[in-house]
């Protein structure tokens, strides 16, 4: 049975207050929030428990982009009630295993960010310690310097997922560019700036999720 991609929630607003508004208009359209690395910086780990507090229901992600001190910092997010947190690709195993160790301590998960430089035997070694989880991503100074989604970019998610790797994907996703996805195993698409910046968003969301519903028919 093929399983349907959930609607992620990033929120990378530099001031909490407004990061609250947003996710108090929106939480209902969305399945997944996340505190984003630039609210995470902005306002501190707090962003996670307020957005906790918010939405004691979602999965709420804590998008750190740990590097180092993985234990140190995974223990701050989950204890604030994060289920999920991100780990760079670039991180020694050894981060991510501590790191996952804790997560496995609080029932979370660690979701590996895909960006810059990797490999799939670095994907197979992720899986070997037992994440499962991986964010295929599309970063901000690659949109604005026209780089689009491309076939390699699908042959990638496909080994990935061949690998059993359980795959979000971001980067400017909006309801026009999921059919690209139809033939991979997407868990959730991202969306940010294409929700919280929308003229309204709400019809935003509703466009995602008939979008999700219209390719991944059960």
């Amino acid at each position: 049975m093929t399983i349907k991609p959930r609607l992620q929630l990033a929120l990378d607003h530099t001031r909490l207050d407004a990061a609250l508004q947003t996710v108090d208009r929106l939480h209902p359209y969305v399945d997944i929030i996340e505190a984003g690395t630039i609210l995470c910086i902005s306002a501190g780990i707090q962003a996670v428990s307020a957005l906790r507090e918010r939405c004691p229901q979602h999965t709420l992600v804590a998008d750190l982009k740990v590097a180092d001190a993985g234990a140190t910092l995974a223990e701050q997010a989950f204890s604030q009630g994060a289920n999920w947190m991100t780990v760079i690709c670039a991180a020694p195993l050894a981060t991510m295993a501590s790191a996952l160790e804790v997560a496995e301590r609080y029932r979370g998960e660690i979701q590996i960010e895909l960006f810059g430089r990797w490999t799939l035997e670095d994907a197979k070694a992720w899986r070997d310690l037992g994440i499962k989880q991986a964010i295929y991503h599309r970063g901000r100074d690659a949109q604005a310097s026209g780089q689009t989604w491309g076939q390699q970019d699908l042959d990638t998610m496909k080994a990935l997922s061949d690998l059993g790797v359980e795959l979000s994907v971001t980067g400017g996703i909006v309801p026009a560019d999921l059919p690209l996805f139809k033939d991979i195993a997407v868990t959730a698409f991202i969306a940010g700036r294409a929700l919280a910046e929308a003229a309204d968003p709400v019809v935003a969301a509703r466009q995602f999720h008939t979008a999700i519903d219209d390719i991944w028919r059960s």
